[in-house]
């Protein structure tokens, strides 16, 4: 599996180390009615972890005493993992509304946190969704689970819209997390905020490749952290669109789009740090984020936007394939990953509403 290839450890797959001995005695399998008893005990063993998140099943969540035939009759699918007889974990996904699917019920038993059964629960949960036609993926997590949250956001998912509250006994707040399967997506302050791990993951493996943009390779893991929540602080500000793009469930790709502050420069906007990791090229995603990134120009009222690259780079052929119009060169702009320098090509677009799709 391709990850990209980056300059700081991503802790893409925390525990990876343990996951081979893990594999060894682990069985994923389908969940039953039968269950009950484990998935209720496995529930409350994670939410012990928790002070103040407290369990009534036949009270709020009666559905436990039989879980697949609940999920079953959502058109959804519940696995459960065990280790020698022992139930470890669980994962439930059903479809939501239309195509979008959500992941449910994501519990790993504290003793086997780190050993990678998290990712595979997902993915079993994941590859269910797409199979099925999930252009979305959806879920829900109590605001209290920072580890739960630190895991999604690894996996691409991103904030999505405001908290649920479920007046339940436990006074439960929820983050709603989302994730397209494959396309482009405007991430807000807190999409942004919690994207910051895959866009680190992105931005050091396109560094690492010697890609013209503002960093010269190594990049550290907090020269990554403190661009993107730089970024993400613009975002709140209005100063900067920010957009992310997904192939095959996992964010690939990021561009941006500064916005003019000078008063006589209302329509104004420049494009920046468009990056696709290694593992999203050749999937026409740098092609969909810049027609989507034209399109949301457009909504904040940008007609003209610019942009400089490296010449020679394939961005250059892509630029002007979309009707991108070259300004100019000027030479020994910028500096390669060997510190020799580099010329650097400006284009301009002018937009009209009849661009917008």
């Amino acid at each position: 599996m391709c990850r990209g290839r980056a300059s700081f450890p991503v802790g893409e797959r925390a525990g990876e180390g343990r996951s081979d001995r893990l594999a060894a005695s682990l069985l994923i399998r389908p969940g039953r009615d039968a269950d009950a008893k484990s998935i209720i005990e496995l529930i409350g063993t994670c939410w012990s972890q928790y002070p103040g998140v407290r369990m009534d099943v036949d009270g709020e969540m009666p559905e436990l005493r039989a879980l697949a035939s609940y999920y079953a009759t959502r058109r959804g699918a519940l696995w459960i993992a065990e280790v020698g007889g022992e139930v470890v974990g669980m994962i439930g996904v059903r479809r939501h509304e239309a195509n979008r699917w959500e992941i449910c019920r994501l519990y790993v038993h504290p003793s086997r946190h780190g050993g990678g059964l998290g990712h595979r629960l997902l993915e079993r949960a994941e590859a269910h969704a797409r199979n099925a036609g999930a252009d979305q993926l959806v879920l829900w997590s109590d605001t209290r689970f920072e580890r739960a949250h630190h895991f999604y956001e690894k996996r691409s998912y991103v904030r999505s819209g405001p908290l649920r509250v479920l007046h339940d006994i436990s006074h439960s707040l929820e983050f709603a997390y989302a994730k397209p399967v494959n396309g482009v997506a405007v991430l807000d302050a807190a999409a942004a905020a919690s994207a910051v791990p895959r866009l680190c993951v992105i931005l050091s493996a396109c560094v690492a490749e010697g890609a013209g943009v503002a960093f010269l390779p190594p990049i550290t893991r907090d020269a990554a952290q403190r661009f993107w929540q730089g970024n993400a602080k613009d975002v709140a500000g209005g100063i900067r669109i920010l957009l992310g793009g997904w192939v095959d469930g996992v964010l690939r790709g990021t561009v941006t789009l500064t916005l003019a502050g000078a008063e006589n420069q209302p329509h104004r906007a420049d494009v920046e740090n468009l990056m696709v990791d290694p593992c999203g090229r050749r999937s026409g995603l740098a092609r969909a984020m810049m027609s989507r990134l034209e399109q949301e120009a457009l909504r904040s009222g940008r007609t003209l936007l610019t942009l400089g690259t490296r010449a020679g780079d394939p961005a250059e052929h892509l630029f002007r394939s979309m009707a991108w119009q070259e300004a100019g060169l000027i030479p020994g702009y910028t500096l390669r990953a060997d510190r020799t320098k580099a010329d650097t090509r400006f284009f301009w677009k002018a937009l009209t509403q009849g661009d917008r799709v």
